[in-house]
């Protein structure tokens, strides 16, 4: 007998999200998750912000509104952001965006991730046909192939084996468990991989100036730095930092969040990293690093299984849509399952899975290519690519048409839009 309809792999955002899709329309789920439960959400979003956050564009803020989850995130800590300024830093090229051009209330919102996690949480638990199995590690998965009364091959059911010995199968399997996928080896599944030469390094940091709800990113030439805005107990003095840069730097810096001494002269770095637009900097938290590798899955599908989010591929964050995309995939499989269910065909059938495919990859592989143009362009040391650099985001700040379309991509408003993100 088959434990649930469809099996999870990966407890983070994306995988959680979907949990919460499929359980609302009466699928039975089991998360398989390696992480341990949270020591509660009493205190989550109070006091300092959370090193790792996420820029939610605002068709992933309108899925998570249908989904019953916005309403308490955003009753703890969120923090919108209306604008956004990016320039190089090694020349005048600048361009800015503002909500009020596309008439819209903010361009996105920050939203620290174990918040995100908590409220996803909050929600999967008042579903009883979901089931999270925490501190639960995949060590096996096999499918076991049958026939039918026609003597035609099928899918079959997934099997998975966990750390502990136990055995799970149901026909459905996803692979929702990171850039480094278990589930995605396991399965065979090719990944074509590009070391960026970049890791990125985060903090959290006080300033002096106010960001006024605006998000800022100075390319310098060892690559992109961003703050984004946190607005903290009603004030808008904090703020995320994720500086990309050679890996050597990104130790180098980490290794200044290890004291306060230290702490004080990243605080200067970062200061004149951007320019001093927000005034002097105080660094309040550690500031780990960890290397960029763009990765893509060669296919999303396989027999009964799909993959979403990191596992199908991973990017950049210089643009902050890692999520954001895993967001849509979620949406996207879930939207083609249950309208296969509702019409009588199996979900597992390969056409339905191939049809997440066709309207999830082409996206995702456009990203991918425009991130890495992206750093190339503005990693760039050649005179012509500079002044062309420089030129171009002057020249689009003036042109409106090409504005308003830019924001309407960083809105997330592009593509095949799953229904519950329109």
């Amino acid at each position: 007998m088959d434990d649930s309809d469809v099996l999870i792999v990966g407890g983070g955002v994306v995988g959680s999200t979907l949990a919460l899709l499929l359980g609302e329309a009466n699928w039975r789920v089991t998360i398989i998750d390696a992480s341990p439960a949270p020591e509660g959400n009493e205190t989550v979003g109070q006091g300092k912000p959370a090193l790792r956050v996420s820029a939610l564009t605002a068709t992933s803020q309108r899925l998570l509104m249908a989904l019953d989850v916005w309403p308490w995130l955003a009753s703890r800590r969120v923090s919108a952001y209306h604008g956004m300024q990016v320039w190089d830093a090694e020349g005048s090229g600048e361009i800015g965006f503002d909500a009020d051009e596309v008439g819209v209330d903010a361009l996105g919102h920050i939203v620290e991730n174990e918040l995100l996690l908590a409220a996803l949480a909050r929600r999967l638990e008042s579903l009883p046909n979901v089931e999270w199995l925490r501190e639960a590690t995949l060590t096996g998965y096999t499918r076991d192939n049958d026939v039918d009364r026609e003597g035609a091959r099928n899918a079959g059911h997934a099997v998975i084996t966990l750390d502990n010995g136990e055995q799970r199968r149901a026909p459905l399997i996803v692979g929702a468990d990171g850039a480094n996928s278990p589930l995605r080896t396991m399965a065979g599944i090719p990944v074509s991989e590009r070391d960026t030469g970049q890791a990125a390094v985060v903090t959290t940091v006080r300033t002096d100036v106010g960001h006024g709800g605006v998000a800022r990113q100075a390319f310098l030439a060892t690559g992109p730095l961003a703050f984004l805005p946190l607005t903290i107990d009603g004030r808008d003095d904090h703020c995320s930092i994720v500086w990309s840069t050679t890996p050597g730097e990104a130790r180098r810096l980490t290794a200044l969040g290890d004291s306060d001494e230290g702490r004080a002269q990243l605080g200067i770095e970062l200061a004149r990293g951007l320019g001093g637009r927000l005034g002097d900097v105080e660094v309040i938290d550690a500031a780990p690093h960890f290397p960029i590798t763009q990765r893509h899955a060669q296919r999303y599908v396989d027999e009964g299984l799909a993959l979403i989010g990191d596992a199908a591929h991973s990017l950049h964050p210089l643009a902050g849509q890692g999520v954001n995309l895993g967001l849509m995939d979620a949406a996207v499989l879930a939207e083609e399952w249950i309208r296969a269910r509702q019409r009588g065909a199996p979900p597992g059938d390969r056409r339905i899975l191939v049809r997440y495919e066709r309207r999830r990859r082409g996206e995702n592989a456009a990203m991918l290519a425009a991130m890495q143009g992206f750093q190339r362009l503005f990693g760039s040391r050649q005179p012509a690519l500079r002044l062309a650099r420089n030129w171009g985001l002057s020249g689009v700040d003036r042109l409106m048409p090409i504005k308003r379309l830019l924001i309407r991509q960083a809105l997330g408003e592009y593509g095949d839009l799953p229904e519950r993100c329109r």
